[in-house]
């Protein structure tokens, strides 16, 4: 279409002049026809413009209306096009993002639901555990570990060593605890137990008093139980002290008729006579560290002695529990025994900071891995 309108301009001065028409046409026209007789007139003169008007003149102005209109048409599909991929982006980020909010709104559900299923487990492992506790039966019962291995002497060939429940007497409630049944014939009450230091014995005189840790493993009694224990009426009770060195070896120390005063006196510590190979540390070199009669102190109850201060290693020291690491103990200005000590917070040694320092080796006092402190009645009860 585009060269038949071409040849048509082409062939339009040619047709002009023979018509009577010639007033009737364009000024596009006649602006054509002109320009045509005047290169008709001048062709042989400058051949190289006639040329050039019958080849650039027209076809450029029309090649520019087409380019024109060509990039009309391309600017006007590309809008089309960017409106439509607009549409179709903004389209899909919205399905995106119901999407996500369905997936987020389902891991929700899913998420609460499972908030109330471990909710309601444990609901049901905290019943069932008290179900079993208040329904199972007790594997032995007694007074005290002594107590149980008597009553199971006569049935059982072998009696297992673990956790047991007793109710000493003159008391209103059980409590559980440790038995040795297969160290010395038997019958021991564990009261405190280290072994591997993972249990903190940097405490408060409320956890010395009620005990804490864990009866297998690493656990401290707590004064209130060993007192119902050793308080029991016709019973006199052994403390035995069972030590083991960093490299392995062994030894003990022994009390007979060890007791404890009540909680008005802060559970002052009595002991009989000692034996054993690791010296009497309770007591040790000098009166003014005998522990022997000394109250329980904490780092907030304070009873060692220490008014204003006393003299520990060569330093003024106000609290032997805070001197060595806020453990408890039956301080006596410090004295040489403390086994429940730890290492203090920025000692960076593994060592368990446990002093029983009348048992030496080349004069110096053995470090201490682990420690068992255990009771024993040393007679039978007899009857009012």
């Amino acid at each position: 279409m585009t060269w038949l309108i071409l040849v048509s301009l082409l062939l339009l001065p040619v047709l002009l002049p023979s018509t009577s028409t010639e007033n009737t046409t364009t000024n596009q026209s006649v602006e054509i026809t002109e320009d045509f007789h005047d290169v008709t007139l001048k062709r042989d003169k400058n051949p190289s413009v006639v040329k050039y008007r019958e080849k650039c003149t027209i076809p450029c102005e029309l090649a520019a209306k087409l380019m024109k209109e060509e990039r009309h048409s391309l600017c006007s599909d590309l809008q089309h096009s960017i409106v439509s991929s607009t549409r179709s982006t903004r389209k899909m980020i919205r399905d995106l993002i119901d999407e996500q909010q369905k997936s987020l709104e389902l891991l929700s559900n899913q998420l609460l639901e499972l908030v109330s299923k471990v909710s309601t487990l444990g609901s049901e492992v905290q019943r069932s555990n008290t179900e079993t506790l208040s329904t199972k039966p007790v594997q032995s019962h007694g007074r005290d570990c002594s107590d149980i291995k008597e009553t199971l002497y006569a049935t059982v060939s072998k009696i297992p060593s673990g956790i047991y429940i007793i109710h000493p007497e003159n008391t209103e409630y059980s409590f559980e605890v440790f038995c040795e049944m297969d160290y010395m014939d038997g019958g021991w009450t564990v009261v405190q137990r280290r072994t591997d230091g993972l249990t903190d014995f940097k405490r408060t005189w409320s956890d010395y008093m009620n005990g804490f840790g864990h009866l297998p493993g690493e656990h401290w009694l707590g004064l209130r139980k060993i007192f119902n224990i050793v308080n029991q009426k016709h019973t006199h009770f052994q403390l035995h002290i069972a030590l083991t060195s960093q490299d392995d070896t062994t030894s003990y120390a022994s009390y007979d008729k060890f007791w404890i005063e009540d909680e008005t006196n802060f559970f002052r510590i009595h002991l009989g006579r000692y034996a054993g190979s690791a010296g009497d540390a309770f007591r040790g070199y000098e009166q003014e560290e005998n522990q022997e009669t000394a109250p329980f102190s904490t780092s907030d109850i304070d009873n060692d002695g220490c008014n204003p201060f006393c003299t520990f290693d060569g330093k003024a020291v106000e609290s032997c529990s805070t001197h060595q690491n806020g453990t408890g103990w039956w301080f006596n200005q410090c004295g040489r025994a403390n086994l429940n000590g730890s290492p203090l917070d920025q000692d960076q040694s593994t060592l368990p900071h446990m002093h029983w320092e009348t048992w030496t080796k080349n004069g110096l006092p053995v470090q201490i891995k682990s420690v068992t402190m255990k009771i024993r009645r040393m007679d039978t009860p007899q009857n009012n």
